[in-house]
């Protein structure tokens, strides 16, 4: 187990190094992909519902974002987990919503709480997930009358948005490439070789 935390650790140290090796062009992409992501769901929310009803621009789209146009080569910010790790939150926000409504010193940790296991166990782990948890258990307004079409929209139709312009910004120069799956595996076995030679 403490194998396993302290290798979980160097990983996560390592991803958080690479990505702030990023030059001043990749910056450039990082910003233009949120601003278009974010900006496309903020223009349907401003064109659909009164401005104080925000249903389409839910909190958990800009943590998503720092993700997917920040740290694309981080296995949270992979399109699995975007969409998954939002969809399955949402689908367990409501439906605890549905069972304790009223209750939300129970609703608000059991539906975090639960999302965090189906997320881990789906293979679909996304921190902002459990913020899309948490708004369906915990808003005011048009969220809770929605159901399960909160599913749908905004966190389906959202978390579509925001993959299509991260594909679109992500492979825009040679350095990014999203998904990045292979990728973040090759520079991890590169860290691990190199680890192993210094320790020889």
């Amino acid at each position: 187990m403490k194998k396993t935390i302290k290798r979980t650790f160097r990983v996560s140290k390592y991803v958080i190094y690479k990505e702030t090796l990023v030059d001043y062009k990749e910056h450039f992409w990082s910003f233009l992909g949120a601003f278009v992501g974010i900006g496309m769901i903020a223009f349907i929310q401003s064109h659909s519902v009164s401005a104080t009803e925000n249903i389409f621009l839910i909190g958990s789209f800009g943590a998503s974002s720092v993700l997917i146009y920040g740290a694309i080569q981080s296995p949270l910010a992979q399109p699995r987990n975007l969409v998954g790790g939002h969809v399955i939150s949402a689908i367990v926000g409501v439906t605890v919503y549905k069972i304790v409504p009223d209750i939300i010193w129970l609703s608000a940790p059991l539906a975090v709480a639960f999302s965090i296991v189906l997320m881990q166990y789906t293979k679909t782990l996304h921190p902002p997930g459990g913020a899309t948890a948490l708004i369906a258990v915990s808003s005011v307004g048009k969220i809770p009358e929605l159901g399960y079409w909160y599913v749908l929209s905004p966190v389906l139709s959202g978390c579509i948005i925001l993959l299509f312009t991260a594909l679109l910004f992500n492979n825009m120069t040679a350095n990014r490439s999203y998904p990045t799956h292979n990728r973040f595996k090759r520079l991890l076995r590169k860290k691990h070789e190199h680890t192993h030679k210094m320790k020889k």
